[in-house]
């Protein structure tokens, strides 16, 4: 297992240096010119003088790759630039973002769960019958509305109207609710239908018939050959998803005034922060990795016979 881990460690410096080069490209190669960028955030009057000065401050007089290698050796030490709006380190502000979307992103994972898991079982358990139809219904209207969307008639209904939950901002445990059920809509109505399609077919494997037939009682079966069984294939889901919520959080984090990364690098793009965009994706890449190496670990110790094949 711990040969395991670090080679799928070991792998994580190579996606995140052909994803950073490919961003660091994709942002000096495209539309614009990042002096001009950076003169009006600076608000410097780009006269010829200021953007030659400011072309060789940045070091975007230099070829491409120079810039990338120059970029990529202040990142090793922690050092990934400063940003163009604020003036401040991309690191010290990610450190002070980082936590609200982590504290988002979990709560909507665990919202994910709690609500995804249960209701795929109880469908399965009850197919073609009326919780089935039920369930059906709810994952395709979550599929369906859009997170910003949904943002807004939660904030209509339980902040305006009944006036029981704060609208916007980061303040005590109620001000985390809207935002983490607008968050976890879609990915909750997905899970829903993994887990009852995993589920539906455990029950209908041999070992579950030769179970009942030992007479093992209905809480056994349900908690140790079914639930524990049907779980392995929606843990795929779990590690997406946790990626895709911490992504998906930019605009619901929008909506209400949540003060995560997502705000922070939507504020970035506005304008065109170049550091503060490169060292967005640095950080969720290896967050996204990170998450599926964890659900790796728990494939193996839901499922022993994925511990036996790496054994081998």
């Amino acid at each position: 297992m711990a040969g395991f881990v670090l080679r799928r460690l070991a792998t994580l410096l190579p996606l995140l240096l052909i994803v950073s080069f490919g961003f660091f490209a994709m942002l000096r190669l495209g539309r614009g010119d990042a002096v001009l960028d950076y003169l009006r955030l600076a608000q410097i009057p780009p006269t010829d003088a200021a953007l030659a000065v400011a072309r060789q401050q940045l070091g975007l007089d230099q070829p491409l790759l120079v810039q990338f290698f120059h970029w990529l050796a202040a990142a090793l030490r922690g050092d990934l630039g400063v940003s163009w709006f604020t003036g401040r380190p991309v690191a010290e502000e990610i450190a002070h973002y980082l936590p609200a979307t982590l504290q988002l992103a979990g709560t909507a994972m665990l919202v994910t769960i709690l609500a995804g898991v249960p209701l795929g079982i109880w469908a399965a358990l009850h197919r073609d019958r009326w919780p089935d139809h039920l369930t059906r219904v709810i994952s395709f209207l979550g599929v369906s509305v859009p997170n910003f969307w949904l943002g807004f008639l939660l904030v209509l209904f339980f902040a305006v109207t009944l006036g029981w939950l704060p609208a916007v901002g980061r303040d005590g445990p109620a001000s985390i609710i809207l935002p983490a059920l607008a968050t976890a809509a879609m990915s909750a109505s997905v899970m829903l239908r993994l887990v009852r399609a995993s589920v539906l077919g455990v029950l209908g494997e041999a070992h579950l018939r030769f179970a009942r037939a030992r007479g093992l009682p209905a809480r056994t079966l349900l908690g140790r050959h079914i639930v524990l069984n049907a779980m392995v294939p929606p843990l795929t889901a779990i590690g997406l998803h946790l990626g895709e919520l911490m992504g998906g959080a930019m605009v619901v984090e929008t909506v209400f005034g949540w003060p995560g990364l997502g705000r922070w690098a939507l504020l970035a793009i506005g304008n065109r922060d170049y550091p503060v965009l490169q060292g967005f994706i640095v950080v969720m890449t290896a967050v996204f990795v990170l998450c599926n190496l964890l659900v790796d670990l728990l494939y193996a110790w839901l499922d022993p016979r994925i511990r036996l094949e790496r054994a081998a």
